[in-house]
């Protein structure tokens, strides 16, 4: 983990984004690029799936939206965790029912994290769960 000057929390992993939403990619790229991760994209669900797939033990989490055309995060969540039971995914949105979260939640995700992200408690969040899968 490295410490950046106001003390939010970085790393050297690699995070996959999954959102529609190109403000929010630049936004989380930028930030999570200055905390020293590597960061991959996909612009929807089917895209996320398939990142991961082509990239097999070297994505360490997945940020995933959960409303988005073509494939929305309920399924990219489920196919990722049958291709990869031990994925690391991380959910955001932020117009979502506490029911969907919840059974995400109780499927094996890591946590939720309501938009609009703030870098702080994204970071943290982020550093919880890798630092809770070594």
């Amino acid at each position: 983990m490295t410490q950046t000057s106001n003390n939010i929390p970085g790393g050297h992993e690699t995070i996959l984004i999954v959102d529609d939403h190109e403000t929010i990619w630049d936004f989380l790229i930028e930030a999570l690029q200055q905390l020293g991760y590597s960061v991959l994209l996909a612009e929807n669900g089917i895209d996320a799936v398939e990142i991961y797939r082509s990239n097999p033990n070297e994505i360490d989490l997945v940020l995933l939206d959960m409303i988005m055309p073509k494939q929305g995060g309920h399924q990219t969540f489920y196919k990722i965790k049958a291709m990869d039971p031990n994925a690391c995914i991380l959910l955001s949105s932020g117009y979502v029912s506490e029911e969907e979260v919840a059974d995400l939640l109780q499927q094996g995700a890591k946590g939720f994290l309501p938009k609009p992200h703030r870098i702080a408690d994204m970071a943290k969040e982020i550093r919880r769960i890798l630092d809770k899968k070594r």
